[in-house]
């Protein structure tokens, strides 16, 4: 596909980061053009410079420790007059950030200011770059919460942040980016918290706009699925560099780098069931110099080694309902009211969780899939009594977890532990990675000793591909990646008999996912561990779970075994689902392009 004129020029640019170890060079002579109404992806692994590029062209490097070292960013402003960047003040770059280039971040929670509503931070940025009135400002907010399926918009307008779902935050953060219609959108992670039929919409809803006013969409993403639906042209980087750039097509068809190959293999594949995903030292291995040695491997002999046969899968699933269940969930509700009488009394409620029963065996994997606030982190909550249940009952290993006092749910919570969904609000900011996870071990007494601790902490840094020398960085110094994996070794830290992964892997990229995925199968068979797996992402909960259930506003719309839904789904909202997924088949990129759609 031909594109005109370049929008926004990347030349020979360094981004360098001063660190006590030196001076690192996250993004390392990179060039590349987005030229108008051109969609770019840039996909690589945590940490390989995609961010920290999109962050240069926004001029949103800290400074200190980071700094644009070298290198220009040319825009062809609406004039066509082009400015670099690069060379402009502060002052005169906050008018073209937000209202020529807008970005959407990875996380929303971070990215909201607490103390404001939703509505008037969207206001804000349309009054700061449009010359509209404050009711104006009001009514433009409340069609972008329409236009990114906002449910009850005029609720969200008056709500702060806190009191939205994490895939909820993150569309406000879209209608606040596309709110000023900028010529070039950066998107960074932007549908990473959002289940599937969302996420179809706001992809859809970003090709409008770009058709609308010819604008660009500079879009990254560990999600090659994603890549596949939208994308003219990809950038593959790794460890600062481009090391790949072509059509979408030519990518997806017939890539050249190694590294490219290993990303198009880790993505788990819907068609069939594997032990284990490739993962990237499959296809590459690096040398000590820094250079790539390519294996042989290729992508379909890398997934046909781990197939795993339909008599295997009916086998493991029959040993596991024999057994006495490790969960018993019978009748549970949760309800949050939200309307109330002069007198206090309770008029209405939220029925996030609504009747539901189900059983979980040991060493199970339960995958629970829904879209954003159909009630599944409030279930995984709820179990944990980290939310208290309206009514229901929950039985671990046959006691009561609702009749337990506090004192014994404490020591209850050494065999029940969660990943959660934010990586960034679970760490204390002024704390340790390494003490994060020594923490839970101090206070249940786990180990005679802090070194001890240590070193049971570096090793399980090490199983979550972290290095000892990470022990002593704080959250901060982290990708949302690498501290979406910190989170992992916390939970692990206890030894744990029973874990929910909320969203645990939806940070992650595909390379890395991977490798996670496969280290929570790999525990689960040394350990015995049993899951609740919570996830938008279906293909991600049809790898891990042997039984799947299908939540939708609060009840269990279907339930059974993982490979029988999605072959076969009864109800049309998991068939809705199902047919949401980006599947990143080269049939739908040829289709899509020949149609000149998204």
């Amino acid at each position: 596909m031909a594109f005109s004129s370049p929008l926004l020029e990347v030349k020979n640019l360094v981004t360098e980061f001063k660190t006590d170890g030196g001076i690192i060079k996250a993004v390392n002579d990179v060039s590349f053009t987005l030229h108008r109404g051109e969609t770019i992806g840039i996909v690589g692994e945590s940490g390989s410079g995609k961010s920290v590029t999109s962050l240069s062209a926004m001029r949103l490097i800290p400074n200190p420790p980071g700094r644009i070292a070298s290198g220009q960013i040319i825009y062809h402003g609406r004039d066509n007059k082009p400015v670099d960047l690069v060379k402009l003040s502060e002052k005169d770059m906050r008018g073209y950030r937000g209202n020529d280039i807008a970005m959407i971040f990875q996380e929303p929670m971070t990215s909201l200011n607490p103390v404001f509503t939703c509505g008037d931070q969207v206001m804000e940025a349309i009054l700061l770059h449009q010359k509209v009135t404050k009711a104006q400002a009001k009514d433009i907010t409340l069609k972008m919460f329409e236009k990114v399926r906002l449910p009850n918009p005029q609720r969200v307008i008056d709500a702060y942040p806190h009191q939205l779902s994490g895939g909820q935050k993150q569309r406000v953060m879209i209608a606040m980016a596309m709110s000023c219609n900028p010529s070039i959108l950066i998107a960074d992670e932007p549908t990473t918290a959002l289940d599937v039929t969302v996420q179809k919409t706001i992809l859809d809803l970003m090709y409008q706009l770009k058709q609308e006013i010819n604008s660009s969409i500079m879009f990254i993403t560990h999600d090659l699925g994603v890549i596949a639906e939208i994308a003219d042209r990809v950038l593959v980087m790794y460890k600062g560099k481009i090391v790949e750039q072509g059509s979408v097509l030519e990518i997806f068809s017939d890539p050249k780098h190694p590294y490219t190959r290993s990303l198009l293999a880790c993505r788990p594949p819907l068609g069939r069931r594997l032990r284990k995903l490739p993962t990237v030292v499959d296809f590459m291995r690096e040398k000590e110099d820094g250079t790539i040695e390519e294996l042989s491997t290729s992508v379909a002999e890398a997934i046909n080694a781990q197939v795993v046969s339909i008599g295997e899968t009916n086998e493991r699933r029959e040993k596991l309902a024999v057994q006495k269940p490790i969960l018993e969930v019978k009748g549970l509700k949760t309800w949050f009211p939200t309307k109330k009488d002069w007198m206090g009394k309770t008029l209405d409620y939220v029925k996030a969780v609504d009747d539901v029963s189900f059983n979980v065996y040991p060493g199970e994997t339960l995958g629970l899939v829904g879209e954003s606030g159909c009630g599944k982190t409030t279930l995984g909550r709820t179990l944990l009594r980290l939310v208290p249940p309206t009514a229901g009952e929950i039985l671990f290993e046959g006691k009561s977890l609702i009749d337990m006092s506090n004192s014994e749910m404490i020591e209850m919570r050494k065999h029940m532990q969660i990943i959660f969904q934010d990586p960034y609000s679970s760490l204390n900011p002024r704390i340790t990675v390494g003490n994060a996870i020594m923490e839970p071990m101090s206070v249940h007494g786990i180990y005679s000793n802090d070194k001890e601790r240590k070193e049971k902490v570096i090793d399980l840094l090490a199983k979550v591909n972290m290095k000892p020398e990470q022990f002593n960085r704080y959250p901060h110094e982290f990708s949302g990646g690498q501290r979406q994996r910190i989170c992992i070794a916390r939970a692990l830290a206890l030894n744990p008999k029973f874990i929910i992964c909320d969203e645990s892997v939806s940070a992650l990229d595909v390379s890395v996912q991977a490798q996670v995925l496969n280290l929570l199968i790999q525990l689960r068979e040394e350990f015995k561990f049993t899951y609740i797996f919570i996830s938008h992402d279906l293909s991600v909960v049809k790898f891990m779970s042997d039984r799947m259930v299908v939540m939708n506003k609060g009840k269990i719309e279907e339930m059974g075994a993982s490979d029988e839904i999605y072959n076969n789904p009864q109800r049309d909202y998991t068939k809705n689902l199902i047919a949401a997924i980006p599947k990143g088949e080269l049939s739908d990129i040829q289709k899509r392009l020949s149609l000149g759609v998204s």
